[in-house]
């Protein structure tokens, strides 16, 4: 059973940065899919990026250009640099990762706010 733990969260004003990071408790796989969902308050949740080995990383189109997903399978990590925020970026931000079935990491609070 694969454990996600997610840092990096907090409160951040319009055009700045946070770096999100999610560690797993197990080996992970490279070709396997790892990345990050979000859920605003009232709504569902979405998927912003995620990344596999030989394959570009896949982003939401809101994110495109400002996010930037990356892993490091030898520390079982994947981070999602987080640019130009938006008061829409606001939200849980849920590590993800696939191997046979789907595992979650508890979420993170990013809260984008003047």
């Amino acid at each position: 059973q694969v454990q996600l733990v997610e840092s990096g969260g907090g409160l951040v004003q319009p055009g700045g940065s946070l770096r999100l990071s999610c560690v797993a408790s197990e080996r992970i796989f490279s070709t396997d899919p790892m990345g990050w969902y979000r859920q605003a308050p009232g709504k569902e949740r979405e998927l912003v990026a995620f990344i596999r080995a030989g394959r570009d990383p896949t982003y939401a189109s809101s994110v495109e250009g400002r996010f930037t997903i990356s892993r490091d399978n030898a520390k079982n990590m994947v981070y999602l640099q987080m640019n130009s925020l938006k008061p829409e970026d606001t939200a849980v931000y849920y590590c993800y990762y696939r191997s046979g079935k789907a595992y979650w990491g508890q979420g993170t609070q990013v809260t984008v706010s003047s």
